[in-house]
């Protein structure tokens, strides 16, 4: 399955594509923005992460979008469902360039991609994980209705509080 566009009031959710490679290798090489996503990484590392999300669509069927401003048309980071081999359960995820950062568009996108989870996936729950000291994403977990319904281990060797996300209205 290739990513289908979601479009929302103000973004688009449109298929990753190689010219994304700027944006990956710019927020990886960042050590505060993406400490919770594994970095900071050198450029090779950011070009196989890129790969790997590109590539996630063609073995599950779902995976990240690239998330693009529409005022501006600039990719301002990734959203999409994720479920690597050897994790316990699926994940909503997504990543937000520092410049973007506190204008509701994480929540906007993780809205869409729940609804498609929901509506074209057919799956019966949508659910999120994350580090436990990673505040800025709980904290939307919450604000998308999240409700803890679990505490599993993960292959890193950490737990992480298991979020169901509910199905969601509105088109913020």
């Amino acid at each position: 399955m290739n990513a289908p566009e979601l479009n929302t009031e103000r973004l688009l959710l449109r298929a990753l594509d190689n010219g994304d490679y700027p944006v990956y290798r710019d927020f990886y090489a960042d050590p505060d923005a993406s400490a919770a996503y594994g970095g900071p990484l050198e450029p090779g590392l950011a070009w196989r992460r890129l790969a790997l999300d590109i590539g996630h669509w063609a073995l599950r069927g779902y995976g990240m979008w690239a998330v693009i401003d529409r005022k501006t048309n600039l990719m301002v980071g990734g959203c999409g469902l994720f479920w690597p081999e050897e994790y316990p359960r699926s994940e909503l995820t997504w990543w937000i360039v520092p410049a973007a950062r506190r204008k509701g568009i994480a929540l906007e996108a993780s809205k869409a991609v729940i609804n498609f989870g929901y509506d074209v996936l057919k799956w019966e729950l949508v659910e999120t994980h994350m580090n436990d000291d990673n505040s800025a994403a709980r904290k939307l977990a919450e604000k998308l209705g999240g409700t803890i319904i679990a505490r599993e281990e993960f292959p890193d060797g950490l737990s992480r509080n298991i979020y169901a996300l509910p199905h969601q209205s509105g088109d913020e």
